[in-house]
């Protein structure tokens, strides 16, 4: 009995990975859209990891550096400042207050084809809201990618400006409560 006990304790039954998440590798696109209008930036990856066992996402957690949001479509330069300074404000995610966002992967299913759906939990300003994305796995040389489209509602992250869930007379000057993130995420095998 004791044998077996060693034996159990010394090697695991089930064979998870942890892959770590490449920062500099990893991108992140938001796309943030009001009536006619669009705006489409990047932001950056502090850490994370995914687990990984028999095919399938079991966990993961990752923080995104909010003080790095960058805007990608607007060329003048004041412009870009004026709406990057907006969105580190407390009018949107009070960066100074809140410099990281994260998400934790509680697990997913079987990768089929390569696409699998996977569930967790998004923190913004300290609020936490499960969400469920649909995921694409591609592996080449040791490095694996995983790429999704996440979309979050704002409005359940006290993120209210410009939003029609809490202001009325908005007009065309209300912004989508749902934003968008294009994940393409570099692991080390």
């Amino acid at each position: 009995l004791i044998v077996l006990i060693i034996v159990f304790i010394g090697f695991p039954l089930t064979a998870q990975k942890k892959h770590a998440a490449d920062p500099t590798a990893t991108q992140i696109t938001w796309t943030g859209k009001k009536l006619g209008k669009e705006h489409v930036g990047t932001i950056g990856l502090k850490e994370g990891y995914i687990s990984v066992e028999k095919n399938t996402i079991t966990g993961g957690e990752f923080l995104v550096d909010m003080t790095t949001i960058k805007n990608t479509d607007l060329k003048d330069e004041k412009m870009n400042g004026m709406l990057v300074g907006h969105l580190k404000s407390d009018d949107f995610f009070g960066v100074e207050k809140y410099p990281a966002s994260k998400l934790v992967l509680t697990g997913g299913s079987k990768f089929v084809n390569g696409t699998a759906t996977v569930k967790g939990v998004m923190t913004i300003k300290q609020a936490s809201h499960p969400v469920e994305f649909t995921v694409k796995e591609t592996a080449a040389g040791g490095v694996k990618t995983y790429t999704a489209v996440i979309t979050v509602d704002r409005s359940l992250y006290d993120v209210r400006y410009g939003s029609g869930k809490f202001f009325t007379d908005l007009g065309d000057k209300a912004i989508n409560d749902e934003f968008t993130l294009e994940v393409t995420l570099v692991a080390k095998s």
